[in-house]
């Protein structure tokens, strides 16, 4: 054998072995080494699911650091490079192949820091909200109060106005600068069809709990409706308020959220006495307490929430419009970077449905989504998004159709625990349906339940969503959440897919040196925009803003991991065929 062909064999046989964790001695080698001077750093975490990320790179970054100086010393050569040439040229070329994979190590630092860099850069720019610090309205007699916008199973929502913003003779919109709205889009906004409320002249919106058995104590009421307070901001309550402890209904103090595009922003929060507002003998009479109805069930006091008015729902978006391929994506995203801003706060919305998802228009008629009504959340102390599930009165949460398996097929019992980390992000998958204009596959008409259903019955969805987001919704709807992507992996897998594709092309799931580079161009793009005025305000401009806020390694590599798995299926079913 020539020595040429026994460096080949030599650099194919140190990789394989390693890739089939076949060889014990040199296991038993590094760990030797790692006790020694040449040890490895903390161990990269690893983000389920990993299911298409071979273990022999997490191997690799993990348990090789140095090992490749230890091969090619003079030590291990007297070991184990006795005898013929022919076994020297083999044990230098197994050394040269364990040297790649440090090269790899160094790549890896040097992405890893990229992603960090950019991080650091882009989580300061704090998102602000749509409206101006207000200077006062801690009283219900603060503000004028239209007609009723929305009702649900627990609050009526009404459109409102600050009354003490002055009217403008020359605008019919009421408004102080102080609670103005900031954004262009109330000038710019295309025409469009939906109408459903006068948010001009309303620029506020005002939800009105129902409070059957809460008392009528202020203290009482905060206490047993505080998961509506999670989205609260810091001025939301009277300074004399912000000491009452809010322990919830599960006993723990619940997060305060910070601000998102995609999440509502509670901007006042007090309680006062029931008032008899438009629609509410015909609407809902019994909820009124006895002074206004000798019926009435309710309360003489309850709390009232003063947020931002949005023209629809987006269920009322959806009946009248079907999203095109790209805004389509544009809108599963947002729901996913709302969620994965949820879930990184430790809070589980639990009740995520087109219903409970606002919508209104950015200057360049973009939908954009926003997350509200918290009052099934989860929300716990210790970010873990686990609940004890150890009896049946336990709430599961609110929407039963929408309920991940792993919620609606627990079974209470002693030490079971349901884990909410990716319950959310599977009701996106659903809600993803409805926005490319199917019919929601788990509500009664379809009739899958989440509990019994099979992922090959999900129906398929129409040919022009665009492939990779097809992917990004069946691995939603996966029934294992161990093999389901994270809000935040699904989120960066539609970021590479929409800004992201030519940095894929030829783009293996180890090497993130040639998506290190784009991440570098995007940032760049993405701060000349925040310098350009209005385009910086857009849909767009936020979803980038925020994915390079939460840059990790380990999510994008996992994300890339999961899309050239799809195309990789795609082709072999093209060839297939």
């Amino acid at each position: 054998m020539s020595v040429k062909h026994a460096l080949t064999r030599g650099l194919e046989l140190g990789r394989s072995v390693f890739q089939l964790g076949l060889l014990k001695p040199g296991g038993r080698v590094a760990a030797k080494l790692r006790a020694d001077r040449l040890r490895v750093g903390p161990s990269v975490r690893t983000v389920q699911p990993q299911a298409f990320l071979p273990s022999r790179y997490r191997y690799y970054r993990t348990s090789l650091k140095g090992l490749a100086a230890q091969l090619q010393s003079a030590a291990f050569r007297r070991r184990f490079g006795g005898g013929s040439p022919r076994n020297r040229a083999v044990f230098l070329a197994f050394g040269l192949g364990v040297g790649l994979i440090e090269q790899q190590l160094e790549d890896d630092r040097k992405s890893a820091a990229t992603c960090q860099e950019i991080q650091a850069v882009f989580s300061k720019k704090r998102f602000q909200g749509p409206l101006k610090p207000f200077v006062s309205g801690y009283k219900l007699e603060d503000y004028v109060i239209g007609n009723q916008i929305g009702k649900g199973s627990n609050a009526a929502v009404y459109e409102a106005a600050a009354q003490f913003a002055p009217q403008k003779e020359s605008n019919i919109k009421a408004s102080l600068p102080s609670v103005q709205l900031r954004v262009e889009e109330e000038e710019r906004e295309p025409t469009r069809s939906l109408t459903c409320c006068s948010f001009r002249t309303f620029p506020l919106a005002i939800k009105m709990m129902w409070n059957f058995g809460a008392g009528s104590s202020s203290e009482a009421i905060l206490k047993s409706m505080s998961q509506e307070l999670v989205p609260a901001g810091p001025l939301a309550f009277k300074q004399e308020k912000e000491q009452i402890t809010l322990d919830g209904h599960f006993g723990v103090l619940p997060k305060r959220v910070s601000a998102h595009p995609n999440v509502i922003r509670v901007y006042r929060a007090f309680t006062a006495d029931v008032p008899l507002l438009p629609g509410a003998q015909e609407e809902y009479p019994d909820v009124l307490p006895s002074r206004l109805n000798p019926a009435g069930l309710g309360n003489n006091r309850t709390l009232f929430l003063v947020m931002k008015n949005y023209p629809c729902t987006l269920r009322q978006y959806l009946e009248v419009s079907t999203p095109g391929r790209r805004m389509g994506s544009l809108m599963v995203l947002q729901l996913l970077e709302g969620v994965d801003h949820l879930c990184r706060q430790g809070v589980a919305h639990r009740d995520l449905k087109s219903d409970n998802v606002l919508l209104e228009f950015d200057s360049a008629g973009c939908p954009r989504l926003v997350i509200t009504d918290f009052g099934c959340c989860l929300a716990q102390s210790d970010s873990s998004l686990q609940l004890p599930f150890n009896s049946v009165w336990v709430s599961r949460g609110g929407n039963a159709s929408l309920m991940a398996p792993e919620v609606s097929t627990a079974v209470p019992g002693c030490g079971v625990v349901i884990d909410y980390s990716k319950a959310d992000a599977w009701a996106v998958g659903t809600i993803a349906y409805e926005i490319f204009g199917q019919q929601n596959p788990f509500y009664r008409g379809l009739g899958l339940e989440s509990r019994s259903y099979q992922e090959k019955e999900l129906p398929p969805l129409p040919s022009s969503v665009p492939a990779d987001v097809q992917l990004v919704i069946r691995l939603l709807l996966r029934r294992n959440p161990n093999k389901r992507p994270s809000a935040r992996v699904a989120a960066n897998m539609l970021h590479l897919s929409l800004w992201g594709r030519k940095a894929l092309a030829n783009q293996d799931s180890v090497g993130m040196k040639k998506i290190a580079d784009w991440l570098l161009c995007q940032s760049a793009v993405v701060l000349l925009k925040g310098c350009s005025g209005p385009s910086g305000n857009t849909v767009e401009a936020e979803l980038q803003r925020s994915f390079l806020a939460n840059l990790d390694l380990e999510d994008l590599r996992t994300a890339v991991g999961f899309l050239l798995y799809g195309r990789e299926q795609r082709q072999a079913c093209i060839l297939s065929a």
